[in-house]
């Protein structure tokens, strides 16, 4: 027999601190949701209309359609039936079947549709173009895997590249990132899986796979039921766009499964060690993934947070100091590589860019990846603050407390981004990270509103895909 379904948090109720497990229906609050979502809807609707009107006046944004690094083109393809058929398969069925589903099986099933929903929005742009073109293009990680036959000198002369206008200088996204990112595409290469179409279907596969790691985590931390809630929106997420095929959706399922196993590692009857130091090699592996995963480390603190233990610490940081170490013997020097990184940035857009757009630009391309549903669950996020903090003080989090902490590690990490100034355009690729922990905060709205919400983001998606060619 099933358990029960928990009943709706009520604003009022995360106010004053119920927010452990089940608490009254909601009795108010679902018009501050769409509000909450109008708003946000309007905010992008401004910050796109104020981004065309600057770069055509002094044209320092470079993207084509502001704020989303995409151009306008109106197409179909492929994907589009198969996308429009998972959308409604997940509306329709998704809430009752995580509800309902066997744990194993339901995460297995999360993957699946993570996986579909991914591949058919990336298949609307058709196979060459939407797929096995993606990282074949100038700036990408494969114009670079020839020069790993030596593995060991390319890592150790990997910095001697970064910096641009000088010869043998790395295609913009290799010299972007820590070698980890490139090494992985050569170790597909070395395996057999070379080329364009094996990278984007790593992309898609592995990117999709942070679906079941955040509900891993979410259980581990005591809400299995808000996971199980959380589920059909993590699976039809507009964020997929990005994460078919882009290197960004794999960053985001490494850093994801670490944070997962550290939230297994943090259980009260769990010896941490093994899960603990696993969690510690993918998060320090991440950190060699990309430079900005540094912030990252807001979630692995948020989930010690919600278990209120630091035992799964030490063996962690073994992990990472494991990764850091194994790099730097091999000749890469993390400090090193991000300094010559900024130089190579402000070489590039990133010095025309202006601040003071993109201030506002990525937050909108973060609202545009993540959809109006999350922002409407955001809002119930902060009005939990108080309540969380003051249970937190009592007790681990439990239930609905560990979205909220969560999601608001996920976005105070992506607002840090921002205020960096190393961010400005294709934040709605390179936050996909962070954006990923907003997510589940849509399970805070009323179970019987679900749908609504999941039909808004499945459009927005839709749309999106069809109306025009995104790009990175």
């Amino acid at each position: 027999m099933q358990p029960p379904e928990p009943r709706d948090p009520d604003p009022s109720d995360v106010r004053t601190g119920a927010v452990g497990g089940a608490v009254p229906p909601v009795r108010s609050g679902r018009r501050w949701d769409v509000a909450v979502a109008v708003g946000c809807a309007v905010f992008v609707a401004v910050v796109g209309v104020a981004g065309t009107a600057i770069d055509r006046a002094e044209g320092t944004l470079y993207v084509d359609r502001p704020p989303l690094y995409a151009e306008w083109l109106p197409h179909a393809g492929p994907g589009t039936p198969l996308a429009v058929a998972a959308a409604v398969a997940v509306i329709v069925f998704g809430p009752r079947a995580a509800a309902r589903c066997p744990w194993r099986p339901l995460l297995w099933g999360a993957w699946g549709a993570a996986a579909a929903w991914t591949l058919s929005l990336a298949l609307i742009d058709g196979w060459q173009r939407g797929i096995a073109g993606r990282l074949t293009q100038k700036h990408e990680y494969l114009l670079a895997v020839h020069r790993f036959d030596d593995i060991g000198a390319a890592v150790r002369s990997f910095t001697d590249h970064i910096v641009a206008f000088q010869p043998g200088q790395w295609p913009a996204h290799v010299a972007g990132h820590p070698p980890a990112a490139v090494l992985t595409f050569v170790g597909l290469d070395r395996i057999g899986l070379g080329g364009g179409a094996w990278a984007g279907m790593w992309c898609v596969l592995a990117g999709a796979s942070a679906v079941p790691a955040v509900l891993v985590a979410l259980r581990a931390l005591g809400a299995e039921r808000w996971a199980r809630r959380a589920a059909p929106f993590l699976v039809l997420a507009p964020a997929a766009i990005w994460v078919g095929a882009s290197a960004d959706g794999y960053f985001a399922a490494v850093a994801a499964w670490g944070t997962a196993l550290l939230a297994v590692a943090a259980a009260p009857a769990r010896t941490p060690r093994l899960a603990a130091f696993a969690a510690g090699v993918l998060l320090g592996w991440a950190l060699y993934l990309s430079y900005g995963l540094v912030l990252f480390g807001l979630l692995p603190l948020a989930v010690l947070a919600c278990a209120r233990t630091l035992r799964p610490l030490p063996y962690a940081a073994l992990g990472v100091l494991a990764v850091a170490a194994a790099f730097t013997a091999a000749g890469f020097w993390w400090w090193e590589g991000y300094q010559l990184l900024v130089v190579r940035y402000y070489q590039g857009v990133g010095f025309d860019r202006p601040y003071a757009y993109w201030i506002w630009g990525n937050l909108a391309n973060a609202a545009i990846a993540a959809g109006l549903a999350s922002a409407a669950g955001l809002r119930r996020v902060m009005a939990a603050v108080p309540g969380t903090v003051r249970r937190l003080r009592r007790a681990p989090a439990g239930g609905p407390a560990v979205l909220v902490v969560l999601a608001l590690a996920g976005l105070c990490a992506a607002l840090l981004a921002d205020l960096s100034g190393m961010s400005k355009a294709e934040t709605e690729r390179i936050w996909l990270p962070f954006v990923l922990w907003t997510l589940p905060a849509a399970a805070l709205l009323p179970v019987r509103d679900h749908r609504a919400w999941l039909a808004v983001q499945a459009v927005a998606a839709l749309l999106i895909n069809h109306l025009l060619l995104t790009g990175w």
